[in-house]
């Protein structure tokens, strides 16, 4: 059986110190599998991501990556190294071409690779971005090619867990299809841990297990219908 890549127990998270957005949240994480976590706008979804993230720490609970204690590691290398983050509005570098954005990605993880270039072009292909787009600055590509563009960002340095914020959020139907086809076959044949935050119906039919957060508290919903 997989071990769990990530394992939280017992977090809760609060701003103010008086109203909490997460309480007792306990969870495992396995690679080969997609997750989605669901919740009205301000249940905590995109806290919890933050926390999984290492972008927000706590008091309260911990988060494990393979056994370490995440709030007590280097932060900043956990972040360049072992995560890759996919975002609503991409957040891409927009004065850089496709294969820019992705080779930088690799840089500022200070991936040991040969050659950058080569590695980036060989991602934007399997993410489905066409060579002549690859040197194409970001604004001139669609939203859907940007989205595939910061996936192959989020995968440049071989990190094995994906967080996925809103990542069709942007898109129109079909589209959305197509991205949610592509964080799968992530999961199931690149054997890594996609974790989705989401609102969208589609996701919520189609990920391996689901989650829902309410009154700041994580229900498991992998047996309720979806």
């Amino acid at each position: 059986m997989e071990e769990n890549i990530l394992r939280v127990e017992n977090l809760s998270f609060t701003y103010d110190k008086e109203k909490f957005v997460l309480k007792d949240i306990n969870m495992e994480f396995k690679k080969g599998i997609a997750y989605g976590i669901f919740g009205r706008s301000g249940a905590g979804k995109s806290t919890l991501l933050s926390l999984l993230a290492g972008l927000e720490t706590s008091k309260y609970g911990h988060i494990y990556y393979k056994n370490q204690d995440l709030f007590q590691m280097n932060l900043d290398k956990y972040r360049c190294n072992e995560i890759g983050i996919v975002f609503q509005a991409y957040n891409l570098l927009p004065q850089l071409t496709a294969i820019e954005n992705v080779v930088l990605s690799m840089d500022i993880s200070n991936l040991k690779v040969k050659d950058r270039e080569k590695k980036a072009k060989s991602l934007l292909s399997k993410v489905g971005i066409r060579d002549e787009m690859m040197n194409r600055r970001i604004l001139q590509l669609s939203g859907g090619e940007q989205q595939r563009v910061a996936i192959a960002r989020a995968l440049s340095y071989d990190s094995e867990i994906i967080l996925a914020d809103e990542p069709t959020g942007n898109l129109d139907p079909e589209m959305e299809d197509e991205i949610i086809d592509l964080l799968l076959k992530i999961a199931h044949k690149e054997n890594k841990c996609v974790i989705i935050i989401s609102h969208s119906k589609n996701v919520k039919q189609r990920v391996d297990q689901l989650y829902h957060l309410v009154n700041g508290r994580l229900i498991d919903s992998a047996n309720e219908e979806k």
